[in-house]
């Protein structure tokens, strides 16, 4: 191939990509595709309903359905059956919360991404003097956006676990910042015999009680108070720890891995899961991404492979380890005691 036929397209995709981001992360901030799940609508209709000014509102109606996320018959926009699925605020299934936290925060603080390349230090509220974590966790408005966001993060790889781990084998199990409980929910959801629960910090304990017991959970799963730093983890058959690791670096992950290993009885497991990055580094464009974004959010994260992550596991003690693929980018590797 001559230099001829070569194309910028690639680039030239990749570089204006945060354009149908943005696109996308305002639909949601404004509520659309709530608003078109009540049924479909013209455009006049459709911005007034959204408070929007006529000049911009076609084009980005059409952006979205040239994007894939909105269905145009003649004049009238309608859903399409994902984005009802996931963006309508009135489903369970919703997943909003997702977009909502990237529109809010990370969209600002990856534009700083050069900078965090040329210092090795984050982007967010650190940068200021404040703390990634008592920013979210002090404001619980903003908490409660962030819990449901790690729900909506986690559901595809929840269910998934839920069919390929074999938990019949077992019979409890905890989640360890576990959130508003959406992973300890789908397990418990999809096999009767089990119980538990989740840790994690007191201010998430009403929205875990909240959550769990709209799915009639509350005598199944129980939240256990604490700072898995600080604090001995919970004695359980099968622990999990997902979207976790990542947040810190090399010498608390291991930490953090040998209390697993002492909470577990001989033959429990512990389960860790994430946008693994594959052992290549060539692949799951997701999982180097998120590790840029924890350069971004926190002091010393990053995300790893799964050989990585069993060679961890191996020198904490667990005899057994695996990998294995969940959903999206997401894997779980595993250890057995």
């Amino acid at each position: 191939m001559g230099q001829d036929d070569f194309s910028p397209e690639r680039i030239m995709a990749l570089s204006s990509g945060f354009w149908g981001s943005k696109v996308l992360l305002s639909s949601v901030e404004l509520g659309l595709f709530t608003e078109l799940a009540k049924g479909p609508l013209d455009s006049n209709t459709l911005s007034q309903r959204l408070n929007l000014h006529p000049r911009g509102a076609r084009d980005f109606y059409d952006a979205l359905v040239s994007l894939g996320m909105l269905v145009r018959t003649g004049e009238l926009y309608s859903n399409t059956p994902e984005t009802d699925h996931f963006l309508d605020r009135g489903k369970p299934s919703y997943i909003g919360a997702w977009p909502e936290m990237f529109n809010e925060r990370l969209y600002l603080f990856w534009g700083s991404l050069t900078e965090a390349l040329r210092t090795g230090k984050p982007q967010n509220e650190i940068k200021s003097g404040g703390d990634l974590f008592s920013a979210l966790y002090s404001d619980p408005k903003r908490l409660k956006i962030f819990l449901h966001a790690m729900t909506g993060l986690s559901f595809g790889s929840a269910k998934a676990m839920a069919r390929k781990f074999p938990w019949s084998d077992y019979k409890t199990f905890f989640d360890i910042g576990c959130a508003e409980g959406g992973l300890p929910v789908q397990i418990a959801l999809a096999h009767n015999h089990l119980t538990g629960g989740g840790l994690d910090i007191p201010p998430v304990q009403p929205i875990f009680e909240e959550y769990v017991s709209s799915f009639g959970l509350k005598e199944r799963l129980r939240f256990v108070p604490g700072d898995f730093f600080k604090d001995s983890l919970p004695k359980a058959d099968v622990l999990v720890m997902g979207h976790i690791l990542h947040d810190w670096n090399l010498e608390e992950k291991l930490m953090l891995i040998g209390k697993a290993y002492e909470a577990v009885p001989s033959g429990g497991a512990l389960i860790v899961y994430e946008m693994i990055i594959d052992d290549e580094r060539r692949e799951n464009t997701g999982g180097l991404l998120m590790s840029l974004n924890m350069l971004i959010e926190t002091q010393g994260g990053f995300d790893y492979t799964g050989n990585d992550c069993s060679s961890w596991m191996r020198d904490a003690g667990f005899r057994k380890t695996y990998v294995d693929k969940l959903a999206g980018p997401e894997s779980m590797v595993v250890g057995i005691k």
